[in-house]
């Protein structure tokens, strides 16, 4: 498999069907291409799908599936390799393949022996081990997880990043830092992300204005028609920058038991804001 030029092209009727079509699912997500084919489908037309440079893993617990065994010739001719999974090393489809690997238990977990449940545990198992093996050996990482999980938790949490969350533009709660206090708790007020960020004429963040400065500002019983920014922010504040990833600032958050966060540009200059929720509604939490 870790050879393969193309696609591994997964098949298998009845419950090894569904075994098949799993583990085809698993390999896809971890870095090795692959598809399930329904071989009855696959003797009509569906064989179709299939290249000189794919490999076939063929699941069958007696080794004698004869849907699957019907299109042994065809693979044969297009020299596609055949790797098989059965319960039987001395059955038609092993002796057939390339490859063979042994799935065989001594009996089902069914009292009549009959449903297939421990054959096809351990078909999903050894399928699970070989996705696992081959990710391992092609070097697959968190990240190529997530470019086939963005969907996911797991994919939103290791590809976005600040810069697809933050607020912009007209979002941001700026004021200037003679700005009345009672305009910052305006502005506050109406862009809710629980800060107010004071900026210089350049654009520079000189502080920040959050809920703790404010009961800070109640307890001194400051004047909020005469009090101005720069009296009541906080100058040593935490930020971040664009593309830093979303989980990076959930992290940031937590650290520091903080709300929100101004987003600064490479010159320092502020491009953005972030508030928790963001990541909530983005689902990186």
């Amino acid at each position: 498999c870790l050879s393969c030029k193309g696609r591994i092209v997964v098949t298998g009727m009845g419950k090894s069907g569904h075994v098949g079509s799993k583990i085809a699912a698993t390999l896809a997500s971890t870095g090795s291409p692959a598809f399930f084919v329904h071989p009855g489908e696959a003797g009509h037309g569906d064989m179709g799908m299939m290249k000189p440079n794919d490999v076939v893993l063929a699941i069958s617990n007696s080794g004698e599936t004869s849907e699957i065994i019907t299109l042994l010739p065809v693979m044969k001719r297009m020299r596609i390799p055949l790797i098989t999974m059965t319960g039987s090393p001395t059955s038609t489809m092993a002796k057939a393949a390339t490859v063979n690997l042994h799935a065989g238990v001594d009996e089902e977990a069914c009292p009549l022996n009959l449903a297939p449940t421990a054959s096809t545990t351990a078909a999903l198992a050894l399928g699970d081990a070989l996705a696992v093996a081959l990710l391992t050996a092609r070097g697959f990482t968190a990240d190529d997880f997530a470019r086939s999980h963005p969907s996911g938790s797991l994919g939103k949490r290791l590809l976005l990043t600040v810069a697809d969350v933050m607020h912009t533009d007209d979002e941001i709660p700026v004021v200037g830092p003679d700005t009345s206090l009672s305009k910052t708790l305006l502005v506050m007020s109406e862009k809710q992300l629980g800060m107010t960020i004071v900026i210089d004429e350049n654009n520079y963040a000189l502080g920040v204005f959050t809920d703790g400065d404010l009961r800070r500002a109640l307890d001194k019983k400051l004047d909020v028609g005469n009090t101005k920014a720069r009296d009541v922010m906080t100058g040593s504040f935490k930020s971040i920058t664009p593309e830093f990833l979303a989980v990076e600032a959930l992290n940031l958050f937590e650290t520091h038991r903080i709300t929100a966060l101004p987003v600064l540009g490479e010159k320092g200059d502020l491009v953005g804001a972030l508030n928790i929720h963001d990541l909530f509604r983005a689902g990186v939490v």
